[in-house]
């Protein structure tokens, strides 16, 4: 007995561990949460991230070129034939006119040394440190932009999978109320009240019925792999998901509003335009800055030695040193024209950027007013297609009951089903709608 006991207790905690592992297998989300794991598991946000490293490093890369820059040479050589110099005969005492060949130096020479180079001015690197530092913003702005982009993708596609589900529940309820229906027929059938026609249009309601279960199904496993793809989930990985679509739909109907009012100055394009603009404006302070002088410091220190033998480290061959310093000045002078035509060209491609944000701002708000206007006609499609729905149901039950009571065809009752079927597509089509709606008026915002 003990026995049995502890076998029936292991098999027990065997399936209470067995489902615990399945339940934590299970991946469940609400938007937010849903929101968040796509934007710590994407890989375009984890390249946006890279990119904004990238170009921090940038910023550093550019300061660099105008701190202090140190290089070191070192040179070792054998000369296998000295060059020879001809010198006049007269300096040595003999005929004028002849020359005698002479050999300078020695077989071999080493040296090594190190310079300093300080830049002391230059514009060019002044206004490359201010634009490597509006491109770091740019790499910043840009990676913002992909993590609204990501959540819309993410709300797109959990509207979409809440919104199948809750067909596929119609759908399943719709199945179950017609097969009892159909068990009801048979049971008239076999007792004489109906006929063979009533049994054989019931079971075409069935397996209407069933059809409309397969595609609403279908429609759920796309939905369902499009949520996957856009969190960064494994396909086989089972979902959760625990925000209902009432919770989303309700609050949207009950506000007139239709959220925060529109300001263009926060949106992100705007924004980017914004920095763009200033990258030009620093494209052509950069132009202008050719005109300047360019001023340099620097400093040499080397050695060297000469001798005869391959061996010059040992003690008794003497090293000279040799240093200096010194300042160099670039000045410009005259150019042709050259630096006056690149000047003209920022300043037009900065007027181009101006006129690209005045007409963004238009843009912007021809955006959030197209997307109120959607958000309020998708409201009122809503609300009339939850009275058809509600209407068509009610419809479709009297009639079913009609339909019991032999007061109605199987006929008519198959016509208001597919009316009750057709409602049901529209309500779906128009929550959809309004959440997709909703998914635009924020983007036209920039939230």
């Amino acid at each position: 007995m003990k026995t049995k006991f502890k076998q029936l207790f292991t098999l027990l905690l065997f399936l209470v561990i067995a489902g615990t592992a399945g339940a934590q297998g299970v991946l469940s989300f609400s938007l937010a949460e849903a929101q968040s794991f796509a934007l710590k598991n994407s890989y375009v946000i984890r390249n946006s991230g890279l990119d904004v490293e990238a170009a921090r490093k940038k910023v550093w890369e550019t300061i660099a070129t105008g701190l202090p820059q140190v290089s070191g040479t070192a040179n070792y050589s054998n000369f296998l034939n000295l060059p020879v110099s001809l010198i006049p005969g007269e300096f040595f005492g003999g005929e004028a006119g002849t020359y005698l060949p002479v050999k300078f130096g020695q077989d071999f020479n080493s040296d090594f040394g190190f310079t300093v180079n300080q830049q002391i001015f230059d514009g060019s690197y002044l206004v490359g440190v201010s634009s490597a530092k509006i491109y770091l913003q740019l790499s910043t702005q840009a990676k913002e932009k992909t993590e609204i982009e990501i959540r819309h993708a993410v709300a797109q596609a959990y509207y979409m999978a809440l919104v199948a589900e809750e067909n596929l529940a119609v759908m399943k309820e719709n199945l179950s109320n017609t097969q009892k229906l159909e068990s009801d027929t048979k049971a008239m059938y076999a007792n004489g009240f109906v006929e063979e026609q009533d049994v054989d249009q019931m079971r075409l309601l069935v397996q209407r019925a069933e059809n409309e279960i397969l595609k609403a199904e279908r429609e759920l496993r796309v939905a369902s792999m499009v949520l996957k793809y856009t969190l960064g989930v494994e396909m086989e990985a089972p979902i959760k998901l625990t925000d209902t679509l009432d919770g989303f739909v309700s609050p949207l109907l009950a506000d007139e509003s239709n959220g925060p009012g529109f300001d263009h100055a926060s949106h992100i394009d705007f924004r980017l335009l914004d920095t763009q603009r200033q990258a030009n404006q620093k494209l052509l302070l950069l132009e202008k800055s050719a005109y300047l002088p360019r001023i340099d410091a620097f400093y040499n220190w080397s050695k060297t030695a000469y001798g005869n033998n391959a061996n010059l480290f040992n003690s008794s061959v003497p090293w000279f040193k040799s240093s200096m310093w010194g300042v160099n000045v670039t000045m410009p002078i005259f150019s042709s024209g050259e630096k006056m035509a690149k000047v003209r060209q920022a300043e037009l491609e900065y007027d181009k950027v101006l006129n690209d944000q005045k007409q963004a701002v238009l843009l912007l708000q021809k955006d959030y007013l197209t997307a109120v206007a959607d958000v309020e006609s998708s409201m009122d499609q809503l609300k009339n297609d939850v009275d058809n729905k509600m209407l068509a149901r009610r419809i479709y039950e009297r009639t079913r009951v009609k339909y019991n009571n032999g007061m109605v065809s199987s006929t008519e009752l198959s016509q208001t089903e597919s009316q009750y079927i057709q409602a049901q597509g529209a309500w779906v089509a128009s929550v959809m709608q309004l959440l997709t709606s909703k998914i635009n008026l924020d983007k036209a915002i920039g939230k």
